[in-house]
């Protein structure tokens, strides 16, 4: 085996961790993929005698790249949701597979795929590392160009921004949770008797996708007949203090549901997917 092919190998056996800690940073599949190729890229031209630790060098190198591209991502572009949304519906040119991107978006979790989105990037790159791989500030803070102490307010900011901070008690969060939990799995598995069940008789929905007289949906049934078998790409999540939903096929957000919650019921539905009124909610994720 040649010192090429042997490097090789060593470098497959970190790809999954390397591809785990890119998509967590960006988000796309595709654009991890990219990234732990130009880290094989820099790996094949560096002189490796030096390296002792190659797992810990390999994540410098893929996190520095990730930096990097968004860095880029935010300087060339502000996407607005509706531009996500047609990605996430008709556009697979990049050549990610739209199955795999979702198994994985799921199993990171929609909610927080959707926050990491709202950070800066040494924010981003910062909470992943720490939070998410338990890697020391001493090793982040040369990688975003920050001292360490520094490096950790950023990661104290990010942390706030993704989990929230005060809110309703634990106890009344766990009944809401309950119950916004039980309306997504019976609407996912297209259970129509469990999602009148979970909703008030006189539920209204209000829909700001559409205009007029068809805003507004009202009754149990109604909203049942709607929305049974759907919420395949939602989770619940903090919204604005209280337990809600985040719909984000494949991470991208789409639309975030808003609950009015009275005796157990939900009583009333609010559907946000305007990118203007969804920055003005605030949106953390829920400890498992």
């Amino acid at each position: 085996m040649s010192k090429q092919d042997g490097l090789a190998e060593q470098f497959e056996s970190y790809r999954a961790h390397l591809q785990a800690v890119a998509y967590r940073m960006l988000g796309s599949l595709s654009e991890a993929d990219d990234a732990v190729q130009e880290s094989w890229l820099r790996l094949s031209r560096s002189d490796t005698h030096h390296i002792e630790n190659l797992g810990g060098w390999l994540t410098t190198v893929v996190s520095r790249v990730c930096l990097d591209m968004l860095r880029t991502r935010k300087s060339r572009r502000e996407e607005e949701i509706g531009a996500q949304l047609s990605e996430t519906l008709t556009g697979h040119e990049d050549g990610s597979d739209p199955e795999q991107e979702a198994l994985l978006a799921e199993s990171v979790g929609l909610a927080l795929l959707v926050l990491l989105d709202n950070l800066n990037p040494s924010e981003r790159v910062t909470f992943v590392l720490h939070d998410v791989f338990d890697i020391p500030f001493n090793e982040i803070a040369p990688i975003v160009g920050k001292s360490e102490a520094a490096t950790r307010q950023i990661a104290s900011r990010a942390r706030r921004r993704i989990r929230g901070i005060g809110g309703k008690p634990e106890a009344a969060l766990a009944r809401q949770r309950e119950i916004v939990d039980g309306f997504i799995a019976a609407a996912r598995n297209g259970d129509f008797d469990s999602l009148v069940a979970a909703l008030d008789p006189d539920v209204v929905l209000r829909d700001d996708r559409q205009t007029g007289a068809s805003r507004v949906t009202r009754g149990a049934s109604a909203l049942a007949k709607q929305i049974s078998g759907r919420a395949q790409a939602s989770q619940s999540a903090l919204v604005n203090g209280s337990v809600g939903v985040i719909a984000a096929p494949r991470g991208r957000l789409l639309y975030v549901l808003q609950f009015k919650i009275s005796h157990g019921k939900i009583a009333e539905v609010d559907l946000i997917s305007n990118p203007a009124r969804i920055r003005q909610l605030d949106l953390a994720v829920l400890d498992d």
